[in-house]
Formats: structure tokens, sequence, C-alpha cells
């Protein structure tokens, strides 16, 4: 499928922005599932290109701010065409890091007990496969129902287990903090899904989890929808959780109080 994405956010201030620092995971890679036909960035300053930890494509930037600059608004635009290609299970190639480096407990995704013991209903022993797994996801869909506004980029996984409510990323996090706590290597991805009936989920979330750690395979599974990655699914960027891959992350100096409004479209071609 051939999806045009358009991803916009735009930033106002109740006072003149001095300086801003902002780093951008938006530019999605070709490979196993997606194929990038082009894409492009904007934002307020001159963006420089590099490769993070996880191999995805970062791209950062500076603000400066005169003494007579009354900026109190920015805009960053990602946009650009992805043929994807509906490839749910795939192999890393050796520069990625090993799978053990995603047993790693982080702040939003970390491995606990109660956690262990949910997983046990579907997974047993040190491997899972994709039945056991997609079972799993569906429970977790089950206990962790989709709501908005439910809960903030800081809610963590067991906090979204315990609340029985949250969005894709907060579902994303209970699945990848529970195969951890069964020693099953997991991360977080970012991306975009395509539904016309379902414009909230343009910005998405998902997790990959490690089919084989001899092998670096891993199975990219959508606990919102249940399913395996399909082409509806295109892929920005991965991480460890959300903190380690979130659209923008920056800091600022200036600007008063700040708000942030996102806009995303995703068009079939």
């Amino acid at each position: 499928m051939k999806l045009h994405v358009r991803h916009t956010t735009r930033y106002r201030y109740t006072e003149p922005l001095r300086y801003a620092l902002q780093t951008l995971w938006l530019t999605p890679r070709s490979g196993p599932s997606q194929t990038i036909a082009f894409w492009s960035l904007g934002a307020p300053g001159e963006l420089h290109a590099q490769r993070d930890g996880c191999g995805n494509s970062i791209h950062s930037y500076t603000f400066v701010g005169e003494v007579a600059d009354q900026v109190t608004g920015s805009l960053v635009n990602a946009a650009g065409q992805v043929d994807t290609l509906g490839v749910a299970q795939f192999s890393d190639d050796e520069m990625m890091p090993h799978p053990a480096f995603f047993l790693r407990p982080t702040q939003l995704a970390a491995p606990h007990a109660q956690l262990a013991e949910f997983g046990r209903r579907f997974v047993t022993g040190d491997a899972a496969d994709l039945p056991a797994l997609l079972a799993l996801s569906q429970a977790v869909a089950d206990t962790v129902r989709y709501k908005k506004d439910s809960t903030s980029v800081e809610t963590t996984a067991l906090q979204a287990f315990n609340a029985g409510a949250g969005v894709c990323q907060d579902q994303a996090h209970v699945m990848v903090a529970i195969c951890r706590s069964l020693g099953i290597p997991a991360r977080y991805v970012s991306g975009y899904f395509y539904a016309a009936n379902e414009p909230d989920l343009a910005s998405h979330a998902w997790a990959d989890v490690c089919l084989d750690v001899a092998r670096r395979r891993w199975g990219s599974i959508d606990v919102t929808h249940s399913c395996l990655i399909d082409q509806r699914h295109v892929r920005l960027a991965v991480g460890t959780d959300y903190n380690a891959c979130p659209p923008i992350k920056g800091v600022r100096q200036g600007g008063g109080k700040e708000s942030m409004t996102v806009d995303i479209t995703i068009t079939p071609v």
C-alpha cells in the first residue's frame, strides 16, 4: 500500500522564545516492512542528521532568538510517501543492538512480578511463538482498554495495567514490560497507522518481540488491534520505551507557557 503521511506540530508560547534545542525522531527508514519513496522535514533551524544507538534516523536543530525577536510560535513539519509491505517478521542486521539489550528495565516498561504472573498464563518457558504472543496481546488489549486521554506520556506500564485503561503507547509498554518480565527481549515501536475510521490512531505505537535471539529475529505486534503489523502500519522509530524515541524531544529558554497541537493526515496514494 502506498501512503502519504503529513505530520505537523505547532508550538505556541505566551512570551518570546529565546532558545530551543530539539531532536526529531520523525524520519522513517526503508526496511523489511516498508520502502520510503520520499520524505522531508521542516523546522525553525538548520537540521543536522545522525543515527541513534537503535539505528533510527534522527535530526536536531537549534533556535537562538535575538533580543529584538518576538517569536511566539514555531512549526515542525514531516511529510512523505511510504510503500508499506506488511512484513511482520524480520531479522535485525548486525549494526543493531543485540536483542539482550532490550531486556533491560526502563522507566516506562520495567519488569515486575505482577506482570510476569499475568504473562505466564499465555507464554511458558523462555521462548515464545507467535500464536502465544498474539494471545497475550489480545489479553493485554482486553485488560488495558483503549481510552483516549486516560494517561500521559509519563504513565508506566504497571500503572496502566493496574488502571485498566490507556492508549496505544500504554498497551505497547505493557506488552513490552510483560515480555521482559518473562525474559523475552521486547522493544517499543513508534509509527503511523492508516484507518479512515480511526483518526485518533494515526499516531500509533506497537511492540517488537524477539522470536529468536540467536538469529536476531523479531515479530511486530500491534497490541491495540491484537494482530501482526500489516500494510496499514508505517514504522517510524524503535527504542527501549517511548522516552527513547519520542517524535520530538528538547529543551528551551523563554517562551513562558507552551501549548502544542499535532495534526497527522494519512492518505492512500
